[in-house]
């Protein structure tokens, strides 16, 4: 792990924002992989490690492409920490959802660390979150939508699906 400024790590992520903004306004979620090192390791606490860029490809064109990721509609980061002798950035990021036609908000955030490998590629990424609170967010979202007749036939498929699992 080298040692970079604070200002290298600051404009590598400010970069890497612009960079996953760019790729999810296009629905090109297969160059998010390419932000990263060929030995990667990025953890996804819903759904496991990953240590290859295509496995991070696999996962992130499988999620960000399909409801609920699919209607997300940007991942700002609401705060970050700069750690510049680790050479990690730590972030909450906001994952709000579109409007489901009555301009209500419903978003939650989750906890990323970014560790950099210089030359504008990360080496890791790890999200922390609590994926039931994450699935009854997406929940209250298909609900408002369904009453507001904006439902979707792949969100009334997810929320038939996780109906059946998430406690009420």
């Amino acid at each position: 792990m080298g040692t970079f400024t604070e200002a290298e790590l600051t404009d590598a992520f400010t970069a890497f924002l612009a960079e996953v903004d760019d790729l999810h306004k296009a629905g090109q979620w297969e160059r998010f992989a390419d932000l990263f090192t060929d030995d990667v390791v990025y953890i996804e606490h819903a759904f496991g490690r990953f240590t290859t860029r295509e496995q991070v490809r696999d996962w992130s064109v499988k999620t960000m492409t399909s409801f609920p990721g699919n209607h997300m509609t940007e991942f700002p980061p609401l705060w970050y920490l700069v750690d510049a002798e680790r050479g990690r950035i730590v972030a909450e990021v906001d994952n709000p959802m579109r409007d489901p036609g009555d301009g209500s908000v419903h978003t939650t955030t989750n906890i990323s660390i970014y560790t950099y490998a210089g030359d504008g590629k990360w080496s890791g990424e790890e999200d922390v979150y609590n994926p039931m609170e994450f699935a009854q967010m997406a929940m209250g979202w298909c609900e408002r939508a369904q009453e507001l007749g904006t439902l979707t036939d792949e969100a009334r498929t997810w929320m038939e699906k996780m109906r059946k699992v998430l406690p009420r």
